[in-house]
């Protein structure tokens, strides 16, 4: 962690590439904004969303009886696969990922949220 002073502050920050600690229970919290839409207990009902129990490595579009986007069914089709390099992509911004996908949701912007999510994410299997 380095520091820099700008006129009398003192802001800190990671150099570049460093990796920012995951926190699965404050992964949890940033889930709160994903429930609208989504379940994540284990056996759980699907809602607006898919239920996320077990989407760590899981292929994308493969909950039986799920209606899924046509955008959703083509990255499917592709070979797309949950795993941490994909949902990183796809929870900072949704529509790059899967092209004209269902989900409302506009990406979440900050690294520190994106990483507690994504540890919460992979506990959740």
């Amino acid at each position: 962690m380095r520091a820099l002073m700008i006129l009398g502050a003192v802001f800190a920050f990671a150099p570049f590439g460093a990796a920012m600690a995951q926190d699965a229970a404050a992964g949890q919290r940033v889930f709160n904004q994903c429930r609208a839409c989504h379940t994540i207990n284990e056996g759980g009902r699907n809602g607006v969303g898919p239920n996320l129990h077990g989407v760590w490595e899981r292929p994308a579009g493969s909950i039986q009886g799920f209606r899924y986007s046509a955008g959703m069914q083509t990255a499917a089709q592709g070979g797309l696969v949950w795993n941490e390099e994909n949902l990183r992509k796809y929870l900072a911004n949704p529509r790059e990922v899967v092209p004209g996908g269902s989900m409302a949701f506009a990406g979440i912007r900050n690294e520190q949220q994106l990483n507690d999510l994504l540890a919460y994410l992979q506990a959740q299997r």
